[in-house]
């Protein structure tokens, strides 16, 4: 068996960078011969083949404004990725995020299908099944059920300055999932897996929620000095982690929660900021160091993830596995997350109820890391996982109906 997996990144600074990278590492272990291919950023990995140039990437980011058509651009950069493909000969590709202004489409579906290679996508969001979009919940939108048009966020992620061409990028994506004879749809959550379930996808896909996992060895309660590191001293500690933070990601909710807080907590935001910070809060820039992370989880009293939409939510499987409570809201996945005892699920933008629940946390006094462990152990456990994962390709390769 021989493996492709393309992705945007190829780098464990992201959640997806480091889930390729750990997956490429499983396979490797197994004798598996696989390499990624992948548009951004740099990796230092051997089996990493790096596709197009910043140049070309900037080309492409420019033509899709322009033309509002996103992955159809990249042309000679993906012919020379193919030629790689055709050496290579994989037996399947996985395909994981392909939005990023690095990669042409219709040649890479062109070949898939030409080709008969077995495909398997993973939804790490919603964007192989819409016209544009990575998500819609914030827009409230169900066109993408029958036909994306009229896109309401066309000035969202990768914006289009002129027109409108949703409805083409929809009908494109329809057809070339149509004629892939062997088609495997993973998705990280129940939630978005049933989401793709109700697209075009479903017609001739194979389908497998397989949450994505932890490295429990990485993750676990411990005892570190982090606190002392960063001045905080037996203040309760409400953590936040996220890549960015903006008012979509719950930034608001968090300036909030802290006016109503008294000195005996502390909020800790790890993630670049873009907007107003409380000053009660203490920032951390955003960082790759797993060892930090993971004392700051470790660290913490409980976790506190407010975002709208999540198709997953790593950083909040990532602060259960260390032993630390949280608080989600009830929105998308991020209630999969939160299992019975390890934590509270409120309404979305109940930045009231939030405090209510962090004010009894403070008040009994209860040790979650136990139940927090285990539910982690049961459900996000890197090994099984990707047993899992490993025997959804053979399904898809042989076709099999199990």
């Amino acid at each position: 068996m021989k493996i492709v997996q393309i992705n945007a990144v190829c780098e464990p600074g992201s959640s997806t960078g480091r889930t390729v990278c750990e997956w490429s590492d499983y396979l490797n272990q197994q004798g598996i011969e696989n390499i990624v291919m992948y548009g951004n950023g740099k990796s230092s990995r051997e089996n990493a083949y790096y596709i197009g140039s910043t140049f070309d990437h900037k080309v492409h980011a420019l033509l899709s404004r322009i033309t509002g058509k996103q992955g159809y651009y990249s042309y000679f950069a993906t012919r020379k990725m193919l030629k790689q493909l055709k050496q290579f000969q994989p037996d399947l590709v996985h395909l994981r995020n392909l939005h990023g202004n690095y990669i042409s489409l219709p040649l890479l579906f062109h070949y898939l299908i030409k080709n008969k290679i077995a495909t398997v996508i993973t939804l790490h969001d919603c964007f192989f099944y819409t016209g544009k979009c990575v998500h819609y919940i914030d827009a409230n939108c169900e066109k993408w059920q029958t036909e994306c048009r009229e896109c309401p966020q066309l000035q969202n992620g990768n914006q289009s300055w002129f027109f409108d061409r949703t409805r083409t990028m929809f009908q494109d994506k329809k057809r070339w999932f149509s004629k892939l004879e062997r088609l495997g749809v993973t998705g990280v959550s129940k939630w978005v897996t049933d989401e793709g379930k109700k697209s075009f996808l479903a017609k001739n896909a194979k389908f497998k929620a397989i949450y994505n996992w932890i490295d429990m060895d990485s993750f676990y309660p411990h005892t570190s000095d982090i606190r002392e590191r960063f001045g905080i001293k037996n203040e309760f500690l409400i953590l936040g982690v996220a890549s960015y933070w903006n008012r979509e990601k719950g930034l608001d909710d968090f300036n909030q929660l802290a006016d109503m807080l008294d000195e005996r907590f502390r909020i800790v935001l790890v993630g670049n900021v873009s907007g107003k910070l409380n000053e009660k809060i203490l920032h951390i820039k955003r960082t790759s160091d797993v060892g930090m992370l993971s004392d700051l989880y470790a660290a913490a009293d409980v976790f506190f993830n407010p975002t709208r939409r999540e198709t997953f939510g790593k950083v909040t499987a990532e602060a259960l596995a260390c032993g630390t409570p949280a608080i989600v809201y009830d929105a998308t996945a991020c209630p999969e997350l939160v299992g019975d005892g390890c934590g509270f699920i409120e309404k979305v933008g109940d930045v009231d109820a939030v405090c209510r629940d962090i004010l009894t946390m403070e008040e009994e006094g209860k040790d979650y890391s136990k139940i927090c462990r285990e539910f982690c152990e049961n459900h996000f456990d890197k090994e099984k996982l990707l047993k899992q994962m490993l025997q959804f390709y053979k399904e898809v390769l042989w076709n099999d109906e199990k």
